[in-house]
């Protein structure tokens, strides 16, 4: 038997960089009646998906790029546009984020042609969207993975939510954010979650790193978009979903190389 060849984890990096095989459609959740956006695959039958959450005053377009760049990779990822108000509700923005898992997996998508598998499901957000995510992963048995970005703190606790997660978890925190500091937010998130949980910082990264192109809010958070901070982010989260929604097990060599511009906790 010829011996079996390992990429090494630099190749696997510089893979997800690009874009993957698929083409990518966009669609809009309105027609099934929760605001938002959703990007899938050209085809597909029994794929997995991801539900984001963004960030607080962020608008769904803000995460454009990471959102196609999933798509591309194989997976359904619907982003609502709900709860953008400074005075969202959390409970409610998290009940949207586990309806937009609904609608994946209930309507099929594109043509017919796209369907999702209920046993392949997964949640992210950036900011308060990620702290969101925890308190609808806490709820929801369906859920297999959740990644964070810069997540911050909700009303009831993420912190607290997190407790209650079982599954895989992987959150990025931003080394220079002054809205979600790693020690009293990320970090306690990942510090309590129930279930296996992976802490990067990444170094040079703000609270709006994570985010794409200008924003009027840019006049009330500090930081603006990061190329570098969002390069990461597609990078990791890919990867993270690749291994525990699709199964791609080779990609676990990208969680735990030393990625450059990141710092993982002593």
């Amino acid at each position: 038997m010829p011996p079996k060849l390992v990429t090494k984890p630099k190749h696997l990096i510089e893979e997800l960089t690009h874009r993957g095989p698929h083409r990518v459609l966009r669609g809009d959740l309105a027609l099934v009646g929760l605001p938002g956006v959703v990007y899938t695959p050209t085809s597909g039958l029994g794929l997995p998906a991801v539900s984001f959450g963004h960030g607080w005053l962020q608008p769904p377009a803000r995460y454009r790029g990471l959102l196609r760049h999933l798509a591309s990779w194989g997976f359904v990822v619907a982003a609502p546009g709900t709860q953008l108000g400074p005075l969202a509700s959390h409970r409610l923005f998290a009940a949207d984020l586990r309806t937009a898992l609904d609608v994946c997996v209930g309507v099929r998508l594109g043509e017919g042609d796209i369907s999702v598998d209920p046993e392949k499901l997964g949640l992210a957000g950036h900011s308060v969207g990620g702290g969101c995510a925890v308190l609808a992963a806490a709820d929801d048995s369906r859920v297999r993975a959740v990644a964070t970005l810069a997540a911050t703190q909700t009303r009831p606790y993420a912190s607290d939510a997190a407790s209650r997660c079982a599954m895989p978890s992987l959150h990025l925190a931003a080394g220079q954010d002054l809205v979600a500091p790693t020690a009293g937010n990320v970090g306690a998130i990942a510090a309590n979650w129930a279930g296996p949980a992976q802490l990067r910082t990444v170094t040079k990264a703000s609270h709006l790193g994570f985010t794409e192109g200008r924003h009027w809010s840019t006049l009330l958070l500090p930081g603006k978009a990061e190329s570098t901070t969002q390069r990461v982010a597609r990078i990791m989260l890919t990867a993270f979903f690749l291994v525990h929604l699709a199964g791609e097990t080779r990609f676990q060599a990208v969680l735990d190389a030393d990625l450059k511009g990141t710092d993982r906790p002593a």
